[in-house]
């Protein structure tokens, strides 16, 4: 008889495949077992410039394995207005930093809702709920503990990791194989320089004209406002940005810190007085070189 267990197994035995080949070289590995939900795409090939990448046909993810694993893990999300996405100056940057303290990092190439998409902005947030539950599905191969997956975010991939911190009963997809049985809430969410809100008056950014147009209704701003999903099964979350962010406003990670606050989840925010925007794992001679370091006490008393 075929039951849930031995289901589980056949489903994800692809994935787990390519995951047992990185461990010993980092390797790419696809979310979907075919076409993602919905259907679409870019018409032409992927683009590297600089290590930031666009026309993302195959969403994957990067394993980034250290030499001994402490049994957390993290999802990364760089940023680049959900028009890119900043391998090069954030998500690598940051996976090597996790790898040296003994993290498990996965970065997320997550699909861009200008690109054709046909489920437009739900495609990147499908790709994060999947990404998380094929980690969930193949913690054992990775020495993951399946309740120390976290996520981390910069700008709108702070944007993203947002949404699936608090949006992680969401069904953005219809079930593809057992693995999305399994539940794509993060342990943790750390949202760097992050955009929060797409509603007035901070609503400049890419990230809003990517996700819900020039011109969205007052509805459609909120639900793509990460803000007004934070709820007290949002998980502990960390914010950091500089007070001089010519990008995000500052306000986000107010907005947010505030929102977590009503409800009682556990939020630590840093606003350094100067920054910018951009400055990854931390801009050498200005104080957003700190935050690491705090990042690092902060994880350590939320999983050990």
């Amino acid at each position: 008889m075929l039951t849930r267990r031995t289901f589980l197994a056949g489903a994800t035995a692809s994935q787990l495949c390519g995951w047992n080949s990185a461990r010993a070289a980092r390797t790419s590995v696809p979310l979907w077992p075919h076409q993602p939900p919905g259907g679409g795409g870019p018409t032409g090939p992927e683009t590297n410039n600089h290590d930031r990448i666009r026309n993302i046909s195959v969403p994957a993810m990067e394993v980034w394995s250290p030499a001994r694993a402490n049994g957390t893990a993290v999802l990364v999300a760089g940023g680049g207005g959900y028009r890119s996405i900043a391998l090069g100056t954030e998500s690598r940057p940051a996976a090597r930093w996790l790898n040296e303290r003994n993290i498990t990092a996965f970065v997320l190439s997550y699909r861009l809702p200008g690109e054709g998409w046909t489920d437009g902005p739900l495609a990147p947030l499908q790709d994060a709920q999947r990404a998380l539950r094929l980690i969930r599905a193949g913690a054992g191969q990775f020495g993951i503990d399946g309740e120390r997956i976290g996520v981390l975010g910069f700008s709108a991939g702070g944007h993203l990791m947002g949404l699936a911190a608090t949006r992680p009963e969401f069904r953005s997809y219809e079930p593809v194989d057992a693995a999305d049985d399994l539940s794509a809430r993060p342990a943790f969410a750390a949202l760097i320089y992050p955009v929060i809100t797409l509603q007035a008056p901070y609503d400049h950014t890419y990230t809003r004209r990517m996700l819900v147009g020039d011109h969205p209704t007052a509805a459609a701003a909120a639900q793509w406002s990460v803000e007004t999903h934070v709820t007290a099964r949002c998980p502990p979350v960390f914010l950091v940005q500089a007070k001089d962010d010519p990008i995000s406003n500052p306000a986000n990670t107010v907005l947010m810190e505030k929102a977590c606050e009503r409800v009682g989840v556990p939020v630590e925010l840093h606003q350094f007085p100067v920054g910018g925007h951009g400055f990854g794992m931390g801009r050498a001679g200005t104080p957003t070189a700190a935050w690491p370091a705090y990042f690092e006490k902060w994880l350590s008393a939320m999983v050990g």
